[in-house]
């Protein structure tokens, strides 16, 4: 794998003497002081590629990833599995910036600032999150303005999903499968998040939530009765087909699960990874507009 270091730019005279070409205030509260605009970024998360290229970026290192990798990041230096950054093929890029992913590589952050190297820690799991995300890289890259009109472009998708369909406060559970079993996902999760964006009310709001994920809470079969929701969503980890078949099975053989109005009237519904289990970062709208097409497949049709 070739090094990043082999197509170092030269760097310009003209960011001489700046005071401070910008300062972050990051996901960790931290206010990072950037001297000059960095010219060699690595991030620890592809799901940051899309986003920072929007808004006039570039990298030279990035992570491994089969589903979020744009064409213009292929061929850039790998620094490893998302989960397994590799520190010392960060070094080799000789960044001047590492954007690290919040929940997944703060770990990185103590060596990497050792080594004289400026980090940024962004989170992503929300909209509002995903919206403070592509500000902090529009002043990374210097084009604040960029990030301002994505960002109402993205809103305006977002009004534009809500206009196609009536403003029902649906009552919805959302039921996250893993191998482990499963999870209810809160406000703070992805379809959480999505599900509050076009104005439906979570059953789960205000469960307490489990110690080593805030942003879900764990599953009872009585609970579930009690709450009662109309409509089911259902994320999951593994593969989306076996995960359907399970839950199928398992509403077939257990009597509880047939009085759920959601599962009586046959609203249940099985969301895309793609936009649902790691975050859709600029794709919000189409993780909106999926949501939304659940319930009103008519109001999409062309």
């Amino acid at each position: 794998m070739a090094g990043c270091g082999s197509d170092r730019k030269e760097q310009g005279a003209s960011s001489a003497g700046a005071e401070s070409f910008a300062t972050i205030h990051d996901a960790l509260g931290r206010d990072v002081m950037l001297p000059k605009k960095p010219e060699r970024i690595v991030v620890t998360s592809a799901s940051f590629l899309e986003p920072l290229h929007e808004v006039g970026g570039d990298v030279v290192g990035r992570p491994d990833s089969k589903t979020k990798m744009p064409d213009y990041a292929k061929d850039k230096a790998s620094v490893g599995k998302v989960y397994q950054i590799d520190v010392e093929k960060v070094l080799a890029c000789e960044p001047d910036l590492v954007i690290v992913n919040k929940g997944m590589n703060e770990k990185l952050v103590g060596t990497l600032e050792d080594n004289g190297i400026k980090t940024v820690v962004l989170d992503m799991k929300s909209y509002e999150d995903v919206k403070d995300e592509v500000r902090a890289m529009a002043k990374i890259t210097g084009e604040t303005q960029k990030g301002e009109d994505l960002i109402a472009s993205m809103d305006q998708q977002i009004a534009d999903v809500k206009a196609k369909i009536p403003q029902d406060k649906h009552r919805v559970s959302i039921i996250h499968s893993t191998n482990q079993g499963l999870t209810v996902q809160l406000d703070g999760s992805i379809a959480g998040c999505t599900a509050k964006l076009l104005g439906w009310d979570n059953v789960a709001a205000g469960m307490t939530p489990l110690e080593k994920n805030p942003d879900a809470a764990p599953y009872s079969m009585e609970t579930l009765v009690e709450q009662n929701p109309e409509v089911l969503f259902i994320t999951s980890m593994g593969d989306i087909n076996e995960a359907k078949a399970g839950m199928d099975k398992m509403m077939q053989e257990n009597p509880a699960w047939q009085t759920i109005d959601a599962v009586k009237n046959g609203h249940v519904y099985y969301l895309p990874q793609d936009l649902f289990l790691l975050s859709p970062g600029i794709h919000y709208p189409e993780a909106v507009e999926t949501m939304a097409k659940c319930l009103y497949p008519e109001a999409f049709k062309k």
